[in-house]
């Protein structure tokens, strides 16, 4: 059974959001099951700081054992951030996508499509769990 947070938004591609202490800016990375069904996660890619991403747009690569998978930014923004720590550790994102496995951060250009996404209820539905 996977881990799915009740504090999380989540899309139906197994992108998770988080919110953080500034209310227009995001955490994005993919989801415990995303990274379960991908198995051991061997290299990611991912954009610029200042890059900008429409909703839908792939913004990166995740690179796994059994696949080689696109990252798609659920909402449009800004990159603040990326996890460069994942440069030199891509696998924490099996051991922790939650936590330090996040992938980037986005300042969003829209704050209301975050209602277009999944609530954890509907992202276990999804998911069949």
């Amino acid at each position: 059974m996977s881990n799915v947070p009740d504090e999380l938004i989540y899309t139906a591609e197994h992108e998770y959001i988080a919110h953080t202490d500034d209310p227009s800016i995001v955490k994005i990375g993919i989801t415990d099951y995303a990274q379960g069904e991908l198995g051991d996660v061997v290299f990611i890619r991912l954009p610029k700081p200042g890059d900008r991403l429409d909703a839908h747009q792939a913004f990166g690569e995740i690179e796994a054992v059994k696949a080689v998978s696109e990252l798609y930014t659920p909402i449009s923004g800004e990159v603040v951030e990326v996890n460069n720590a994942l440069d030199s550790d891509s696998g924490v994102v099996n051991r922790d996508p939650y936590g330090e496995g996040w992938m980037i951060t986005l300042r969003m250009a829209n704050p209301g499509d975050l209602n277009d996404l999944l609530s954890p209820t509907a992202y276990r539905s999804h998911i069949g769990e």
